[in-house]
């Protein structure tokens, strides 16, 4: 049976969350995007500058999910302005979940999602929500799963290509 801890994410985990990122954003979508594309998205999406901002940004918790010292996918969540398109006060954006391979399949994205839950729940808000790329059929069907329902969709641009993410929200009790 796997422990899988998840500790709250700080300055100290940027470069945790910079490769943890990079492989896990690699693993799931460079077999559906150009190479150089996907390098240059990789660059400049989890450059050191971009990452510590993030890290520091008052409206964004990360959470990294270790099985045994090895980190194998974390959590981006971000409230306020931090959120990418909504910027609802009364919501609470999952930016990333990003699970390892070689983890999938072992209910870590569950338990990141849980921890999701758990903060929105705290900070009092009234629904989460997400993009999520029209073709990741297994993150679709996660968080179906999960009671998130389509609301829109929107343009997420990876180089030069446009993709097609489904906007998801699941309203909370």
């Amino acid at each position: 049976m796997m422990s899988v801890m998840i500790t709250q994410a700080s300055s100290d985990d940027l470069e945790t969350i910079q490769q943890t990122g990079r492989q896990t954003f690699s693993e799931t979508f460079s077999e559906s995007n150009e190479e150089e594309e996907m390098k240059r998205y990789l660059d400049e999406s989890f450059a050191t500058e971009k990452v510590q901002s993030e890290l520091s940004n008052p409206d964004s918790l990360f959470f990294i999910a270790w099985d045994e010292g090895q980190p194998v996918g974390y959590l981006k969540l971000n409230s306020g302005t931090a959120q990418t398109e909504l910027q609802d006060d009364t919501a609470l954006e999952i930016e990333r979940i990003y699970v390892k391979n070689s983890h999938q399949g072992k209910k870590i994205g569950q338990l990141l999602y849980n921890k999701a839950i758990t903060v929105a729940c705290e900070l009092q808000k009234s629904y989460l929500w997400l993009g999520v790329w029209e073709e990741n059929h297994k993150a679709l069907g996660f968080y179906r799963k999960n009671g998130f329902s389509e609301f829109g969709k929107h343009v997420f641009r990876l180089g030069s290509q446009e993709q097609t993410d489904l906007m998801m929200k699941k309203p909370l009790e």
